[in-house]
């Protein structure tokens, strides 16, 4: 039968061809999908109006439940609009037809998760219809069903609302006193639990989506019935039904913190017991704890409002420890067979662990430290090891976000660590091992400087306890973070210990884990300690190959690729003389390891490349002839597609959340799932490809074409961060590269026209990434590589280019003051408080940093194109003007003084007519109590009396009054002031050589005792100047008014 006949049977009166189709469509067997898709999608092309029709036949009338969920799964799909949205084709009686029976069915349906998928189809199609009132008895319908005796209907009726609010919110503002009404009377009337929870899910839903604090208020009353909702859901046992309705609040904490204000001490106070009610399935406790951290971390929409309830940061914090308690002394931990570190430790242990570091990264130390000084000297006091090992894990998570505070009291938290270095269980001398490992990341390099004489030795010994490898081993850990922080010079005198502890470790082979961790710290400690290093290179390079060459089973991957690293960073460390002969047999090994078939998830593949990228900077330019092996693979590893997969966020078809290597999120009805190994590699390829552009300089010529081809696109790779910048960092290299390489005529016969060529594939791609980024440093780092690819491109830029970045730069900047206004309406919240504006002041520093790149940019333009790219500055002037104003930061006022210096000092006399515009802003910026916007404005001022001629003759006197305020400050030698003094002297000078007829010479020809010995020098040659330049009179007239003393200075600098 040819497809049309199929298709007349499939479409025909007969319904059951149609149902056969349904249920092919769902077979196990691909064949038979597969063919009934393509007879599926021919019906959906030929017919729409009789499938649609089939469909709503079918839900009608069909017994079997399976097909009927199917029917209404595939007719949501058609009627979503997306590419296969079929409703515009559709005529005006199947509409209608479609719609009546949606409603009617939803009143029948009485199979609940049925129930729910005609709910989701009538929200989709609603969601397209209904803002062009498509559906005008849905409401009323919908209206009708909550107000009805059937809570099934009421049920459905709230799902409906609920994806609408989602949807097309706005669509349903109109109704918000009858939907307060509504939610409010289900809430505290309903009886039946699943109507409370979908009357819940739909007010929270609603709630987020009112644009106005006023329109949200107007719900606060609603608060109380949905604790409600949730207390008599526990009281009754029902916790499945009380974890929906926390995950439901869990969302309004996250999304709508301040509507929780009002009544905060009552919800998180209630939030709080359910934590503690250990009658209660730790899921549910684990939610209500999940609900107080989601408010505390709530900070850029309540910023401050958790830190006003110190009675209950303080119970959390007490919740939390408890947690920790929850750990067995399992044999597996002791034994150390497998790198298991988490054995006997529980899901409590796991939440205590995580929410204790949120915490703290939330509410910051000056709350949290005081907590915990008051709570954790019980349990270091207690007799139980339990209490000693959570004290000293919890001291470790709050780290991070408590650094600033801690780092003030370091000796207290130091001694506290290292006392229990000395603890009878085993278990709690590794929480301390790995509280110090901790604490050296989170506070280094001050708790290096300070305390290396005491937790060197400490760690060293800790390495020597062969009856607890884990612990011996963990020591070997901690000393790489410790190292990682740390200066030669402190890591020295202790390497002959450290040195011949970590070689016995890997002597031993315990397990494989162990030498793993060995082999990185040593890596960490050759790399910190460089050249002093060499010392020990003769005893450590044999045990290293010994490795790369024998842990050839796959068991022993890891192990191998360890070694690879130790030995890469080891020959870095001691220099190219003492490695080659060394690096020539390992890059064999490499070389031998690569011409092998490895796993698409061998480990070892990411290690290798970074080992050969280390290996290149290490022997430089003698590299090259290996460039041929590594390249392909390298390659191979940057083109990796991510590997994605999208389920529906209610599909039974589970991602495997077990598997580690796959991080799953959830966008609106989708969950996707990205393999994390693969974009880690994909990552690391990434970099290793700048990093032989930046090293082999003209000598990566033969590889840039690819290269770039390969990494351009990746500017816009928003599925990982790292790929992003390390596209972004390697497009300035491969132009250097390209562009030396023309010059030093290794291009293979390519000239100027092959840099223009990649020049005008790199520069737009990177302004159009950087129009899309949405990652406020990687929008700094792409400022900073368009402006090394202007240095390098130069005048090869046309036109259009200057001014799609001079456009991109005025979006750059509305940007940012976007950022800065949603910042400073944060300030005015009722709770913000000191740690706040902490808060803040990083992101405004965080932000100067992408201004800083815009007045990069500029400089190099206006030096590139001089008077040129005066219009281009006249269209950003008005952008740039507001950077001067005293409510700005002192440095976005030092780079707008900076801006202008450099288009005064670079076209020069074509510029004077902006001087009565600007010099008024660059003479009062003279004495800013900034230094840097100090020593930006005499600098500018220098400029100006050197190219202003007639039009500063004027503002002479006004100038000099100036310089002699910064001048004879009495501060003025200071280091942080000393830039701009010798800036301004030389701005005198400049006035004297230029405008030496506007002044009185003999007042400032005393200068030598003010400068400093290079400002002097200059000062020395513009006077030689002078006596070039001046008239015999006017020379003779400035020599009687000076001092005897003065004559024979000025006679001493003139003739020397």
């Amino acid at each position: 039968m040819d497809q049309q006949s199929q298709l007349a049977v499939i479409l025909g009166p007969d319904p059951a061809p149609f149902e056969t189709l349904i249920s092919h469509l769902m077979s196990s067997s691909n064949e038979q999908r597969s063919h009934a898709e393509a007879l599926f999608n021919l019906c959906k092309q030929s017919d729409p109006d009789a499938l649609c029709l089939r469909f709503a036949h079918l839900l009608q009338v069909c017994a079997q439940p399976d097909t009927r969920a199917m029917a209404a799964i595939l007719l949501r799909k058609l009627l979503t609009h997306d590419d296969s949205y079929i409703w515009p084709r559709l005529n005006i009686s199947t509409r209608s037809s479609l719609k009546s029976v949606l409603l009617s069915q939803i009143q029948v349906e009485t199979t609940k998760t049925l129930s729910k998928k005609l709910c989701d189809t009538v929200a989709e199609l609603a969601s397209s219809i209904l803002p062009e009132n498509g559906w005008p008895e849905l409401l009323p319908f919908m209206f009708q069903c909550v107000s009805s005796d059937s809570p099934r209907l009421q049920e459905s009726a709230f799902l409906i609302f609920a994806q609408l609010s989602q949807y097309i919110g706005d669509v349903l503002t109109p109704f918000i006193k009858d939907l307060h009404a509504v939610f409010l009377r289900c809430l505290s009337e309903s009886s039946n639990a699943d109507v409370k929870i979908a009357a819940l899910n739909a007010a929270i839903n609603f709630i987020q989506c009112l644009t106005s604090s006023s329109d949200r208020d107007r719900f606060q009353d609603l608060l109380p019935a949905m604790m409600r909702t949730l207390m008599e859901a526990l009281n009754n046992g029902n916790e499945a039904t009380a974890q929906e309705a926390l995950e439901l609040l869990i969302e309004l904490a996250g999304t709508e913190p301040r509507f929780l204000r009002r009544q905060l001490v009552d919800v998180v106070g209630s939030m709080l017991q359910i934590a503690e009610a250990e009658s209660l399935e730790e899921g549910t406790r684990h939610l209500a704890i999940e609900f107080v951290i989601t408010l505390a971390e709530a900070r850029e929409r309540a910023p401050g409002m958790m830190r006003k309830l110190p009675q209950f940061i303080s119970k959390l914090f007490a919740i939390l420890m408890r947690l920790l308690l929850d750990t067995e002394d399992d044999a597996a931990w002791h034994t150390a067979e497998t790198e298991d570190e988490d054995a006997g430790e529980t899901s409590n242990y796991s939440v205590g662990q995580e929410c204790l570091d949120r915490l703290a990264i939330s509410l910051g130390g000056n709350t949290i430290v005081p907590v915990a000084s008051e709570q954790l000297p019980a349990y270091l006091a207690a007799p139980e090891w339990q209490k000693h090992h959570a004290a000293l894990i919890a001291l470790a998570q709050i780290a991070e976000g408590c650094a600033k505070v801690m780092v003030k009291n370091l000796e207290q938290v130091v001694s506290m660590v290292l006392n229990s270095f000395h603890d009878c269980h085993p278990r709690v001398r590794w929480a301390a091992i790995n509280a110090i490992g901790q604490l050296s990341t989170d506070m280094g390099p001050d708790l290096q400087n300070q305390y290396h004489q005491r937790v060197l030795p400490a760690l060293a010994a800790a390495m020597d306890d062969f009856q607890n490898p884990r612990v011996q081993a963990h020591a070997a850990s901690s000393v790489l973070n410790f190292s990682e922080n740390c200066t030669p010079e402190i890591l020295t005198p202790y390497l002959d210990g450290i040195v011949s502890k970590l070689l016995v470790l890997l002597q031993l082979y315990h397990a494989e884990w162990e030498t793993n961790g060995a082999l990185t710290a040593l890596a960490s400690v050759a790399d910190s300690s460089q050249e002093h290093f060499q010392k020990y290179y003769d005893a450590v390079m044999p045990y290293l190959k010994a490795i790369l060459v024998n842990a050839t089973d796959k068991s022993n991957r890891m192990l191998r690729a360890k070694s690879m690293e130790c030995i890469s960073l080891v020959g870095m460390a001691v220099g190219k003389e003492k490695f080659r002969d060394d690096a020539k047999q390992v890059m064999e090994v490499l070389m031998s390891l690569q011409g092998s078939q490895m796993e698409t998830d061998n480990p070892t593949t990411s290690y290798m490349l970074q080992a050969w990228a280390r290996l290149c900077k290490c022997l430089g330019q003698d590299f090259l002839p290996y460039m041929s092996v590594v390249m392909p693979p390298l390659l191979h590893s940057a083109q990796l597609k991510p590997d994605v997969t999208i389920t529906s966020a209610d599909s039974d078809n589970d991602i495997d959340s077990d598997d580690e290597s796959m991080e799953t999120i959830t966008l609106g009805d989708r969950r996707i799932g990205i393999k994390t190994s693969i974009l880690e590699e994909k990552a690391t390829a990434c970099n290793m490809l700048c990093c032989y552009a930046d090293e082999l300089k003209e000598g990566f010529f033969p590889w840039i074409d690819q290269v770039a081809l390969t990494l351009v696109p990746l500017l816009k790779f928003y599925f990982h961060e790292e790929v992003r910048k390390a596209a972004v960092s390697a497009m300035p290299e491969l132009l250097h590269s390209a562009k030396l390489a023309v010059e030093k005529g290794m291009a293979q016969g390519r000239n100027e026209t092959y840099v223009k060529q990649l020049s005008n594939y790199i520069i737009p791609a990177l302004v159009e990434a950087l129009h899309k980024e949405p990652d406020m440093e990687i929008c700094a780092s792409m400022l900073g590589a368009l402006n090394e690819c202007v240095q390098i491109s130069g005048p090869l830029l046309d036109e259009s280019q200057v001014r799609s970045i001079v456009d991109e730069i005025k979006q750059v900047i509305i940007a940012s003051a976007s950022r800065k206004r949603e910042r400073a309406e944060r300030t005015k919240a009722e709770d913000f408080d000191a740690e706040e504006g902490e808060l803040i002041k990083e992101e405004n520093e965080q932000e100067e940093e992408v201004f800083d790149q815009v007045g990069e940019i500029l400089g190099t333009l206006i030096k590139t194109f001089k008077a040129s790219f005066l219009p281009f500055f006249d269209e950003l002037s008005s952008y740039l003007t507001p950077m001067w104003g005293k409510d700005k930061t002192a440095e976005e006022r030092r780079i707008a003084i900076c801006i202008f210096d450099d288009v005064a000092e670079q076209c020069r006399e074509t510029v004077l007519n902006y001087y009565d515009t600007y010099l008024p802003f660059i003479l009062d910026a003279c004495n800013d109590e900034n230094p840097d916007v100090r020593q930006a404005a005499v600098y500018g001022l220098g400029v100006c009396a050197q190219f202003g001629g007639p039009v500063f003759k004027p503002l002479v006197g006004e100038a000099l009054s100036r310089l002699n305020a910064v001048i004879r400050h009495p501060d003025a030698l200071q280091p942080e002031n000393v830039m701009a003094y010798d800036n301004a002297v030389s701005a005198l000078g400049k006035i004297c050589l230029f405008h030496h007829d506007s002044i009185d010479v003999a007042q400032v020809l005393c200068v030598k005792d003010l400068a400093t010995e290079q400002t002097a020098n200059r000062m020395f040659n513009l006077l030689r100047q002078l006596k070039q330049s001046l008239p015999p009179a006017t020379l003779a007239s400035t020599w009687s008014s000076l001092q005897p003393q003065q004559q024979l200075a000025l006679q001493y600098i003139l003739s020397s």
